[in-house]
């Protein structure tokens, strides 16, 4: 097992794509099961220690100089400074830029890449990484392991965990988590088709429309954390009494 920094380098998974055989047990659908079970098992004892996670989500094509690299930088930079730990997919563009910040921060910087046909290398700012050969099993460990996630612009990737996430908390399969996307004006025109349209067919009410804050700045993304776990406090308190 390879080490980077103090934290351990873990690949659950040699790439394997070749095509399946039948007469290979080892390649059915039976014995896949097992390897799915190993990926759970290895996941959940690899990312154990990771504490106050924040999942950072957002385009892999931008670049050092795009506007939303740099935020994404500053961003994460700021979380771990305050104690969190960062949780990316491990890849370039945004996903670079948390890490690195996290790295420089002297914060945890946490790598969950995918095995692809179309190879992701992990990017070098990663002091704890782990891979997954099966997408669902690393958006598992997204749940379990954010206790915030931050969005920036991105494409079909981006939009797939992003409302993974709505439908989890919508569906209260997970804990409510807040769920910060970053640009307003690139949020723009989703967010309302989802406030018109969608509510207008009557497929989405209102009040998920909550379940989220939209902001352009660093530190909006701070206090829209804390803010949250401040009246979860708060709620808490109350309950007790």
């Amino acid at each position: 097992m390879k080490r980077k920094g103090k934290f351990k380098i873990k690949s659950l998974h040699p790439i394997e794509f070749e095509p399946t055989l039948k007469e290979d047990f080892s390649r059915t659908d039976t014995w896949r099961i097992f390897r799915i079970m190993s990926e759970f098992v290895e996941g959940f004892e690899g990312l154990s220690h990771i504490k106050s996670g924040v999942a950072f989500f957002g385009s892999k094509r931008a670049s050092k100089n795009h506007h939303f690299y740099k935020l994404a930088y500053k961003t994460a930079y700021l979380l771990s400074k305050k104690g969190y730990s960062i949780i990316t997919g491990a890849g370039p563009g945004i996903m670079e830029a948390a890490n690195r910040a996290a790295s420089s921060a002297g914060g945890t910087s946490v790598g969950l890449n995918i095995l692809i046909p179309e190879q992701q290398t992990a990017n070098p700012h990663i002091n704890y990484l782990m891979e997954f050969r099966y997408f669902f099993v690393r958006k598992v460990m997204f749940a379990k392991y954010s206790k915030a996630i931050v969005v920036f612009p991105g494409g079909f990737g981006t939009l797939d965990e992003l409302f993974e996430f709505f439908a989890l908390i919508q569906t209260e399969k997970i804990e409510a988590v807040p769920v910060i996307l970053v640009g307003k004006r690139f949020w723009k025109g989703l967010l309302s088709w989802c406030s018109t349209q969608l509510t207008k067919s009557g497929t989405l009410i209102k009040s998920d429309l909550a379940l989220f804050k939209v902001v352009d700045t660093s530190q909006a993304v701070l206090k829209a954390i804390e803010s949250f776990y401040h009246k979860k406090r708060v709620r808490g308190k109350r309950r007790k009494k």
